[in-house]
């Protein structure tokens, strides 16, 4: 099993003047690669494949005035051409958009690693190459092979390691699934989450909470003149607090997922289209404030990691409008709470309801009901 661990970086001034230079040099090698492959393609029409440009790259390094690329791992020069050819392939697949150039203005700027990485938890330092040993905050540990690493620094200035591991197969006994251990589980502005057993998580709002503090330090930003020393402080307090919301929102999807993969052996959740949903302009900043892609990815791997079960039903089905009669409720709005059903007279709460149906679904599913 493949698994990521993250951990704060501190460097002494020399690291730090080597980790900017290699992300200068990584930034700098995807925004040559991308102009390389746009003009071959309207030059000629043709393709410039990620081999071609590798090929091209080590020539590059070979003269005087592109030596300072030596200064960067040559495995981590050739990653930021994987990653743009993967930029690529996502645009032509999954139409992701067109890969853009990298500035180092961007609030987050990474380089890759692809070998060669050792952690010392004892001593609290890892190393990478030609850096050599750095000082970090060990928060856990692991068993395991070192497969990649990646160095991130943040729009507030931190530094961090990102590990990802080949971790030793432990297996764990799978829970069977049962009615009276699974719970259904519905996601919603109003109420973070509601379980078919009746209780509720209340959405904590981080954003909305920080809103009128943001709107006020971006005015700042707006105010200050491009490029001047005042812009950069009042552009860092932005990232702060921008920093805080998304340590704040993360923070608690990892106490939620963890305490529900404690309490159930078998959750059932909807397979929402998250995407789809964050167009609407009304509701966009409320939904993506919940954090539901990272909630439900952190949830299924919880789930497996405890033996438990983690089911998915069908995006499409009305699980809020549909009376336990059989009865669907077309004309049910968003700003309805509670409704009556014109055939049966049973009264829901929608949330309530649609957490039961999405449990009934998933156990119809397993041949449970």
């Amino acid at each position: 099993m493949i698994k990521g661990f993250k951990y704060r970086l501190y460097l002494n001034s020399t690291q730090e003047h080597q980790v900017n230079q290699m992300l200068g040099n990584a930034r700098f090698v995807y925004n040559w690669a991308l102009q390389t492959r746009i003009e071959a393609y309207q030059k000629d029409k043709t393709k410039v494949s990620a081999f071609t440009l590798m090929t091209e790259l080590t020539k590059l390094k070979k003269k005087p005035e592109y030596e300072w690329l030596n200064l960067s791992v040559a495995q981590s020069l050739q990653q930021s051409i994987v990653n743009m050819e993967k930029a690529f392939t996502r645009f032509f697949r999954e139409k992701k958009g067109f890969p853009k150039f990298k500035s180092k203005h961007k609030s987050r700027q990474v380089v890759g690693f692809p070998q060669n990485t050792k952690i010392d938890f004892e001593a609290g330092k890892a190393f990478v190459n030609k850096i050599g040993w750095m000082r970090v905050r060990v928060s856990r540990t692991f068993e395991g092979k070192i497969k990649t690493a990646t160095i991130e620094k943040t729009a507030t200035g931190k530094y961090y390691i990102s590990i990802t591991v080949e971790l030793t197969d432990v297996k764990v006994k799978q829970k069977p699934v049962k009615k009276e251990t699974a719970v259904g589980i519905d996601t919603g502005i109003k109420t973070f989450a509601t379980f078919s057993d009746g209780s509720e998580i209340e959405n904590p709002k981080h954003l909305k909470s920080s809103l009128k503090r943001l709107k006020v330090l971006s005015k700042r930003v707006s105010r200050k003149v491009k490029g001047s020393n005042n812009r950069k402080k009042a552009v860092k307090k932005l990232a702060v607090l921008h920093e805080k919301i998304a340590n704040r929102r993360l923070d608690f999807l990892h106490k939620t997922t963890t305490a529900i993969a404690k309490q159930y052996d078998t959750v059932i959740v909807e397979n929402l289209n998250i995407a789809g949903m964050i167009k609407n302009r009304k509701l966009s900043q409320s939904i993506a404030d919940l954090g539901l892609g990272r909630f439900y990815s952190l949830l299924e791997y919880k789930m497996q990691e405890k033996g438990g079960n983690y089911i998915e039903i069908g995006r499409f089905e009305p699980s809020s409008r549909l009376c336990t009669c059989g009865t669907i409720n077309k004309e049910l709005q968003l700003s309805d709470r509670v409704w009556t059903c014109g055939n049966c007279g049973a009264t829901h709460e929608r949330d309530l309801l649609a957490a039961n149906n999405i449990k009934r679904f998933g156990l119809k599913e397993q041949n449970l009901i």
